[in-house]
């Protein structure tokens, strides 16, 4: 079966890739027990850890897996039995944290969002002194599009004396991530995101007090003992073979940023964000949320059209990928990417098909 890959790609990950970075993919995969690769993956730490402003003394781990294998591990690695934590539960990817929390036995209470809700000062104060031992949010709430407020959570989280993780894995590069700032333990990202490199390898940046308490702690899984790839890290290796030629990939990328600036694509980013959403009060939609992240726009029909059948006939008649949403929104919202290798111009074709499917009455 052949997928066709000519489509313009508006999903939230993977995204479109540069040319430049994408080749790398083409080329040879070499071994990579060697010095070279160890000072190509030191040199991944430090640039990963220089662009999330993380603290002196943090380390960076490399995993091959998703975003959610990095999520999995956060969780394993820092927290136990004797812990309690907080976590922000407002759509499928902090329900996901809930899940994560749950099959390991780790107590856990979840503040519950209604969907598109950002987290307020009073979702807070009935948790203010109520034992818990860390906090844990989806900065980008990916599902609805919803940012939430680092700077009220990291005061919340160093009032309460509380350990902080934070999933960054769609807003890394596209909205400003500050880990020394936030006195967070723990920052997520992926690779398939506004990293834009293929899918397969996930990040943890670790804080000092992160790493003391992984090195202090009896692993509790195999394959995503963060004490061990802590560990081999400290040769520039991974416990075990990695995903190389992202690997390789993620280095070519990172040193592309650090030329420009690590600021540069979050501001890009929200460029095509405001392009986009200018553009888009001409149609039958709304805007799903106040609290929008740069990476992605999300909406609500206010036609008869279902946004899943939406999602199909543009991928199918013009070519174009729109994030379709799940569960109880499948039919009532999608999402448009700004994440990624994207042009004002991708976003015009979007809009000409927009104005297409209104003037045959389909929109």
């Amino acid at each position: 079966m052949t997928i066709d890959t000519h489509h313009i790609n508006f999903a939230v990950g993977p995204v479109p890739i540069e040319e430049e970075i994408a080749a790398v993919g083409g080329e040879v995969i070499p071994y990579f027990r060697t010095a070279e690769f160890s000072a190509l993956m030191k040199e991944n730490e430090a640039l990963i850890l220089d662009a999330m402003q993380a603290p002196e003394g943090a380390r960076a781990v490399f995993l091959t897996g998703s975003g959610t294998a990095a999520m999995e591990a956060a969780v394993l690695g820092l927290y136990g039995e004797n812990d309690r934590l907080l976590i922000v539960n407002g759509g499928s990817f902090g329900k996901r944290f809930c899940e994560i929390a749950s099959l390991h036995k780790i107590p856990y209470e979840e503040i519950s969002l209604p969907f598109g809700q950002p987290l307020t000062k009073e979702d807070l104060l009935p948790y203010e002194n109520g034992g818990f031992t860390a906090f844990l949010v989806n900065m980008g709430e990916t599902s609805s599009g919803v940012l939430y407020d680092m700077a009220l959570i990291s005061d919340f989280c160093r009032r309460n004396s509380l350990s902080l993780t934070v999933d960054a894995i769609s807003t890394f590069l596209a909205d400003p991530v500050e880990m020394a700032r936030w006195s967070a333990d723990a920052v997520l990202t992926g690779s398939q995101k506004a990293l834009a490199t293929a899918p397969g390898v996930s990040v943890i940046a670790l804080s000092p007090r992160a790493v003391l308490r992984i090195e202090a702690t009896e692993p509790k899984s195999y394959y995503l003992d963060l004490r061990s790839a802590l560990k081999n890290g400290e040769r520039g290796q991974t416990p075990y073979t990695p995903a190389v030629g992202i690997l390789i990939q993620i280095n070519k990328r990172l040193n592309q940023l650090k030329e420009m600036g690590f600021d540069a694509p979050v501001k890009r980013t929200k460029a095509l964000a405001d392009y986009f959403r200018r553009g888009i009060a001409n149609y039958p939609f709304t805007v799903a949320t106040d609290a929008m992240q740069n990476g992605v726009t999300p909406l609500k029909m206010r036609g008869e059209l279902s946004a899943h059948r939406l999602f199909e006939i543009l991928m199918a008649e013009y070519g174009i990928v729109i994030c379709p949403n799940g569960g109880p929104t499948r039919d009532t919202h999608f999402r448009v990417g700004h994440i990624g290798y994207h042009t004002e111009e991708e976003y015009d074709k979007l809009f000409r098909a927009f104005d297409d499917l209104m003037a045959r009455g389909i929109l």
